[in-house]
């Protein structure tokens, strides 16, 4: 019986992007984290600016069940980054795929697409909405644990 192949190279900096990172792309960042620790760079940022600060309160309490603390998230924008060389960039959101593809033209970096559904669009009781979140976050998990086996 053959042994299972071995696992493609980490890349060695990530960013994850959608449009206000609030909620997906720095839920994604903090399970990434999470899974490699600091054998990868991993960053995220979004489209625009929101008004308000820090993470989507509903963020925070359902990467708090994981024990991860985003309270002192500030979310960026592409025009933020204080760096742009990512070997890899994973888009959330179809507005974000293509700021993206415009960030990375002429460099060697990878751009994947995950399509990834807004919580923030789901309305009725605070559980109905935080079991919105757990399934974005269970989603980015596996997809994660998928794309960066270890």
């Amino acid at each position: 019986m053959a042994a299972d192949p071995p696992a493609p190279p980490l890349p060695g900096a990530v960013l994850f992007a959608c449009n206000f990172n609030r909620v997906r792309s720095p839920m994604a960042e903090a399970l990434m984290m999470r899974a490699l620790g600091d054998r990868v760079f991993v960053d995220s940022c979004g489209l625009k600016r929101d008004e308000a600060e820090g993470v989507d309160p509903f963020v925070e309490a359902v990467m708090a069940e994981l024990s991860v603390d985003l309270a002192d998230h500030k979310p960026k924008t592409f025009d933020d980054l204080e760096d742009t060389s990512f070997d890899l960039v994973v888009s959330l959101t179809p507005e974000a795929q293509h700021r993206a593809v415009e960030m990375t033209r002429g460099r060697a970096a990878e751009i994947e697409y995950w399509p990834t559904f807004d919580p923030t669009l789901v309305e009725g009781s605070r559980e109905a909405r935080l079991a919105a979140y757990r399934e974005v976050r269970d989603a980015l998990a596996a997809h994660i644990a998928q794309r960066f086996p270890r």
